[in-house]
């Protein structure tokens, strides 16, 4: 691309037609990198371009390992741009975008200079997390591997949702070293733009963004068309966030998610933890951006046509199903507990997960009964029916870990070999019908080319959107 005159008063924002050509970009992979993978690219590609690519130690994860920031131009300067990868384990997606854009950057000087700043990249913010997916991570296509071998931490443990939070009744600073780490980095960049980089598993594409930003939406559903993916265009991930375009919504806030709770009748402060990165970067003016790609696509995805069942139907069938998996997965998780020795990071997880199935499904109850009488899309209840299907894969598959790590140890009671075996055979069933559900795999370098294009889009409206900041000397980039 050709770089643009450098006048920080009066940016110019590229053509649209600049950022969706760059999805094509990324070069083919069959698996996604490791953590000690992941780290020795960047820090080849660091030794390839010295003096532009440098590389510190932001921050401790849980378990003792070093976080490592590498930013390309110049650290110092205040209010460039911040990407960072592995805020959840599971999703490793941004792994490959993070990669392909400190190589674009390092290799094509009018890119830099189009975006007059600095980018500070954490490849991987949640090391020890990233370790317990590394088994799936070399076939990502096979999704019993997956399941087998999935692991996300529970909500307090999640380095996205433990930033500090007040609110009503709420409150909450048990925040992670990971999340400190982050909180630093972007307290001393100030940056004009900010992603954390996500996907999801099945269905479209889909955008968080934490204000309105017209000038992108249009350009937003182009990318991923130009590559062959659907948007997502059926139940949000959370009922209480602003749509602004299709597939656009405002970011998840845990100030709204407090109110809809109480709404419903919760004690919302009991089951809030922390905010998120998003609502950390508030006090900078920062323009926060997410790009939710997934592994698997299906037609369903975005399709807006009406079925023969109520919309309030489809999601009391969720309701239902939701409360029998976590009947099961919590009679088979109580039975075998008091025998449980190992506090492995999976047990932590499925004590905090099941129990949420019922709350979970007593609020889609609660919510149908609000809902519009109108026909369900198909891609309505496409997302309803996926989402049981993921809580079962994720939550069963973490449990059987759980419960199989006291085997492989050799302290497993009767009674938690019975209630293993009990769950692989249920489990057993619902690999088989997530199977044809989840729809089919898409190739990785497609998903991390619409996520990497999506990125420069945003990064580059907030270029044109986002006054840098005055310069200061306050700032310690560690």
């Amino acid at each position: 691309m050709t770089a643009t005159t450098s006048t920080r008063s009066a940016p110019v924002p590229a053509a649209p037609g600049t950022w969706v050509r760059h999805a094509t970009t990324v070069p083919p992979t069959d698996a996604y990198p490791g953590v000690d993978e992941l780290l020795a690219s960047f820090r080849a590609l660091a030794d390839a371009h010295p003096g532009l690519v440098s590389e510190r130690r932001i921050g401790t994860s849980t378990l003792g390992e070093p976080l490592y920031c590498f930013t390309v131009g110049d650290a110092a300067e205040a209010g460039g741009y911040v990407v960072v990868g592995g805020v959840h384990p599971n999703e490793p997606v941004g792994a490959v975008t993070a990669l392909r854009l400190a190589t674009a950057l390092c290799e094509d000087a009018g890119l830099r200079a189009h975006f007059e700043g600095a980018w500070h990249i954490v490849p991987c913010v949640d090391p020890d997390g990233a370790r317990l997916n590394e088994g799936w991570f070399a076939t990502p296509t096979d999704k019993r591997a997956y399941g087998r071998h999935f692991y996300r931490p529970a909500g307090r443990e999640q380095v996205e949702w433990t930033f500090p939070f007040s609110y009503k009744k709420a409150w909450f600073d048990r925040v992670l070293p990971e999340t400190h780490a982050l909180m630093r980095l972007i307290d001393a960049v100030r940056p004009r733009f900010l992603t954390t980089l996500h996907n999801c598993e099945a269905g479209g594409v889909y955008y968080y963004m934490n204000r309105p930003a017209p000038a992108l939406y249009d350009v937003l559903a182009a990318i991923p068309a130009s590559v062959g993916l659907p948007l997502a265009t059926g139940e949000p991930e959370a009922a209480h966030v602003p749509l602004y375009a299709p597939a656009v919504y405002g970011c998840i806030d845990m100030r709204d998610a407090y109110d809809h709770l109480e709404g419903l009748g919760v004690d919302a402060a009991s089951k809030i933890a922390g905010a998120s990165s998003a609502a950390y970067a508030e006090r900078h003016g920062t323009f926060y951006f997410v790009t939710e790609v997934p592994h698997w696509s299906h037609p369903d995805a975005d399709d807006g046509t009406p079925t023969e069942e109520r919309y309030a139907d489809v999601v009391r069938r969720r309701s239902v199903a939701l409360a029998e998996t976590g009947a099961f997965l919590g009679s088979v998780l109580e039975a075998a507990d008091p025998d449980l020795t190992i506090p492995s990071p999976f047990l932590r997880a499925v004590r905090d997960f099941v129990p949420s199935l019922p709350e979970l499904a007593a609020l889609d109850a609660a919510r149908a009964d609000t809902l519009p009488d109108r026909a369900a899309t198909v891609a309505e209840r496409y997302d309803c029916e996926a989402s049981v299907h993921s809580f079962r894969v994720r939550f069963g598959g973490m449990l059987l870990r759980a419960l199989g790590a006291e085997l492989v140890a050799g302290t497993a009671t009767p009674e938690v070999r019975r209630g293993h075996a009990e769950l692989l055979t249920a489990y057993e069933e619902w690999e088989r019908a997530a199977e044809p559900a989840t729809g089919e795999p898409i190739e990785i370098a497609t998903l991390s080319g619409v996520q990497y294009a999506a990125l420069l889009a945003a990064a580059d409206h907030a270029r044109v959107s986002v006054p840098a900041p005055d310069p200061g000397t306050d700032r310690d980039l560690g």
